[in-house]
Order: structure tokens, then C-alpha cells, then sequence
């Protein structure tokens, strides 16, 4: 089990997806994000493997939840700033986490 201090330790933030293109040298299928998340953070890029359900265009103004505060990690040629969240569905494939209501970017998760 954790502490609640572990759990608190995780930033995790809401923000909305200004640009997103497909990621094709990815080893697996990706799609490469620019998220906004506000004054604060500002824009962070990400790679999600989330094509089984969503399309670059179709991405564009959504919201998402995503940790911000892990230490960057290259993946292939992208330098991923974030942890863009989500949960498999019944075949395992990747569904995003977002509000169910507009909120403000940069939103804490507590």
C-alpha cells in the first residue's frame, strides 16, 4: 500500500490538445501530442499509444489527464514530457482519462 503523501507526490494535471500527429517510427503505433495545460506548465509533448481509438484530428481541443511531474523519457525521436493517462478497454486498448465537464488547464487532481 501507499501513503497518501505517495499519491499526493504525483502531479497530475488537466490540459487540452493543441496539436496532434501520427508517430509512424514509433515501434509501436503512437500518435505524437502537444498538450496545453496552462500558464504554469505550459505546453508539453507526449507519445501515447492510443491509434486503436483515436485519430490525430479527432484529438485536437480534447481534454486529458497526465502526469507532469515524471523526468522526460525519449521515445524514438520525441522527447515525452508528460504521461498522458488512460485505461485498456476489453481488447486492452488504450481509452483516455478526461473530465467529464470543461475545466480550467493546468487543474489539479486531488
Amino acid at each position: 500500500m501507499i501513503s497518501y503523501d505517495d499519491f499526493a507526490a504525483v502531479d497530475i494535471r488537466v490540459g487540452r490538445i493543441t496539436r496532434a500527429e501520427p508517430f509512424p517510427e514509433a515501434r509501436k503505433p503512437a500518435i505524437k501530442l502537444w498538450v496545453d495545460f496552462g500558464g504554469e506548465i505550459g505546453e508539453k509533448r507526449s507519445s501515447a499509444q492510443i491509434t486503436a481509438h483515436y485519430t490525430p484530428e479527432a484529438l485536437l481541443g480534447r481534454q486529458v489527464l497526465a502526469v507532469v511531474n515524471f523526468p522526460p523519457r525519449q521515445i524514438g525521436k520525441v522527447m515525452s514530457e508528460v504521461l498522458v493517462l488512460g485505461v485498456p478497454d476489453a481488447a486492452g486498448e488504450v481509452v483516455l482519462i478526461a473530465p467529464d465537464q470543461p475545466v480550467p488547464l493546468g487543474g489539479k487532481l486531488f
